[in-house]
């Protein structure tokens, strides 16, 4: 009963959150670099804080992660109405991450550990707000993280499993307004930044309960995307802090129209394969682990670069062929 006056009461604030969007004008206009023609409104993803903030309200767990995703939260929320400095959300970043190191028990570690936990954590973050561009990619991808991570905690029990619950109450009711081909709402930074620290705390705690890195591939699919897209844009000098359409989901949304659901649907099913494998390879050694985590990634990086290319080659210079 819990859970569904919690859905209830989402349902509720998000409708609310439509109207005050409508009323101050916070939407999403359609540019040169969008992957969507019709204006939007934005933020709909600040569902996502106030379902763990119900969360923290009936359980009071987790206080230092609580604050780093309040001002993570907040400053992504001021972004979404008004674009700030790299500075200033750096800035807040670099906090938001050190509050959650502290939760996490990192300073107790050696002082690496809490640079390699820096590292990933913004970069990850940084990565999920620049693959939020089609309907549904961040909803279905994140319900697919949080879902493995509860059934694994059922086993391990890294983290409450409240906390993936509510987690997974606040995607599914963003996922009814955003899971669509005319979508009723974005994430904005607010939604995509949050989301990812707060799968990032979870999966955090399940790296460091078991010691086992190999979790790490529970963001793969994404992380495949984004990595190779910074690298391509870095061999050609171009600024990976603005805005682009040069993932591969948008290359496939834009210059080979496919539906935007169906691939969603299809970065969600391939994590979703590669989640079970990194289930099932955890029960072995390090080594194992080790190899199994370099040999998948390889694969998939072969093969997303081979479709790219093909796209690149047969869709996008068509493209520009064609409007020159």
């Amino acid at each position: 009963m819990p859970y569904i006056f919690t859905v209830i009461l989402l349902f509720i604030v998000e409708l609310f959150y439509f109207k005050i969007a409508d009323r101050f004008n916070i939407i999403d206009k359609p540019n040169e670099r969008s992957s969507h023609s019709i204006i939007t409104l934005r933020g709909g993803g600040i569902i996502f804080y106030i379902a763990v903030l119900i969360y923290y309200v009936q359980s009071g767990s987790y206080p230092w992660f609580f604050i780093g995703l309040t001002i993570m939260a907040l400053i992504s929320f001021l972004d979404d109405l008004r674009e700030l400095s790299t500075r200033i959300r750096l800035g807040v970043h670099f906090t938001s991450v050190l509050l959650m190191a502290y939760q996490l028990g990192v300073f107790t570690m050696p002082w690496y550990y809490l640079l390699i936990t820096f590292i990933i954590i913004v970069g990850v973050i940084n990565a999920y707000n620049f693959m939020d561009g089609i309907n549904g990619i961040t909803a279905l991808y994140s319900i697919v993280v949080c879902g493995l991570l509860f059934y694994v905690n059922k086993s391990v029990h890294f983290i409450e499993q409240d906390f993936l619950i509510y987690t997974l109450l606040g995607l599914l009711v963003f996922s009814f307004f955003n899971f669509r081909n005319q979508a009723k709402c974005f994430a904005g930074d607010v939604g995509s930044v949050g989301i990812a620290y707060i799968l990032l705390f979870a999966l955090g705690a399940l790296v460091l309960k078991t010691g086992d890195f190999i979790y790490i591939l529970f963001l793969a699919i994404y992380g495949i995307d984004a990595v190779w897209s910074i690298i391509r844009r870095l061999y050609l000098r171009e600024n990976i802090l603005e805005g682009h359409r040069t993932h591969l989901y948008q290359y496939l949304a834009n210059e080979v129209g496919c539906n935007r659901l169906l691939i969603s649907g299809i970065y969600a099913i391939l994590q979703i394969i590669l989640g079970i494998s990194v289930i099932y390879m955890a029960q072995y050694d390090a080594k194992i682990q080790w190899l199994f985590s370099i040999c998948i990634l390889v694969v998939i990086s072969i093969v997303y670069l081979l479709i790219k290319d093909y796209i690149v080659k047969n869709y996008v210079r068509r493209i520009v062929k064609n409007n020159i």
